[in-house]
């Protein structure tokens, strides 16, 4: 049994190693940045148990990003990356600051970053990593020389798009071979990630495991809607009218997500009525949520805050510390290998 299970953590190192190469970590996992929780006491605790730690600009100024670099580096001296959302009034200065602050990795997000934003970051030194939500999209991206790819699927929460993991995996994995590839959305065992990894990529992305661990600075209500909720309770924000487009959110179900669907309906009606034009309704209808995740997380306003989470939140059973959500996720990939093994 001993050699089974040194053969199956060789091979498990073997299908990580472009990806922990890549990071420089001692597993091939990245965090998702999460608004509010992605800050520098999990990102460090992250890049500190050998994971790949993501700071969550955000919204977040040049001087307050700059702030927030050096706070987290005083707190690690392991690799992590910041994450740029493209659609930001300063990105040009934001990459500035990383270029100044020699972060190791940016990651793009939000959008399809520009070529001369690409090229700003790595001629500053930094790694560069983007979202690719179709296969002619990461075609682009690695013609515009990023270093590596997330493909993330519709499970994942906050902010998603309209394809699954399972679907993008087999569009996108096959076909893109020039970069390291990420997945992420819904991840929550070893095992899933090995079938990922077995497809061709260098490693995954995760973020509702991390956002309910020890390290996370999320108020003690949102850690525990997260032990509460099964995979069925994060759902995706409903768009009421097709004149007025819904980014959707996946979040869990609470009263906040009730108050935004009659929200919704008031607003139309006020249009319908000529009480507000097209751009006030669709700027009302947008404001709905200003503030609500921080509400959630911070304040612990779980009932009418936005409680973001992915699928996989239906595996948050415990509040665990990062290092042993790591060395589970490895030991389950790991175990999965062996019994395999065992069975031929």
């Amino acid at each position: 049994m001993l050699d089974v299970n040194a053969s199956a953590t060789a091979e498990f190192e073997a299908l990580t190693q472009r990806g922990r190469e890549f990071l420089g970590t001692e597993y091939a996992i990245m965090a998702g940045a999460m608004s509010w929780v992605s800050e520098r006491h999990l990102v460090s605790a992250i890049s500190n148990a050998g994971g790949f730690g993501v700071l969550a600009c955000g919204a977040m100024p040049p001087e307050l990003l700059e702030k927030e670099i050096e706070a987290t580096k005083a707190l690690t001296d392991k690799p992590f990356g910041v994450n740029l959302i493209t659609m930001h009034p300063q990105l040009a200065d934001l990459i500035q600051v990383c270029v100044r602050q020699k972060v190791s990795h940016v990651v793009f997000a939000g959008g399809i970053p520009s070529s001369a934003h690409i090229k700003a970051a790595k001629e500053g030194g930094a790694k560069v990593i983007a979202f690719a939500p179709a296969l002619v999209l990461a075609k682009r991206l690695v013609k515009s020389g990023v270093d590596a790819l997330v493909i993330e699927g519709s499970e994942a929460g906050g902010h998603i798009g309209p394809v699954s993991l399972t679907v993008l995996a087999q569009e996108i994995l096959p076909h893109i071979r020039e970069v390291p590839v990420f997945v992420a959305g819904g991840l929550g065992r070893g095992e899933a990630i090995l079938g990922y990894l077995e497809m061709g990529a260098a490693g995954a992305q995760l973020g509702t495991l991390f956002a309910a661990s020890k390290e996370s600075i999320a108020h003690e209500n949102f850690k525990k809607a997260f032990l509460k909720a099964a995979a069925r309770d994060a759902l995706p924000s409903v768009q009421l009218d097709d004149r007025f487009p819904v980014i959707p959110v996946r979040g869990l179900m609470n009263e906040g997500t009730k108050r935004f669907m009659r929200h919704q309906a008031e607003v139309v009606q006020k249009f319908q009525e000529g009480k507000l034009d097209k751009t006030a309704a669709q700027l009302e209808i947008e404001h709905f949520w200003a503030g609500a995740l921080r509400r959630a997380v911070i304040e612990g306003d779980v009932e009418h805050g936005s409680v973001m989470a992915g699928q996989s939140v239906g595996m948050v059973t415990e509040i665990l510390p990062v290092a042993e959500i790591l060395a589970a996720l490895k030991a389950q990939a790991i175990a999965a290998l062996a019994a395999r093994a065992a069975r031929s």
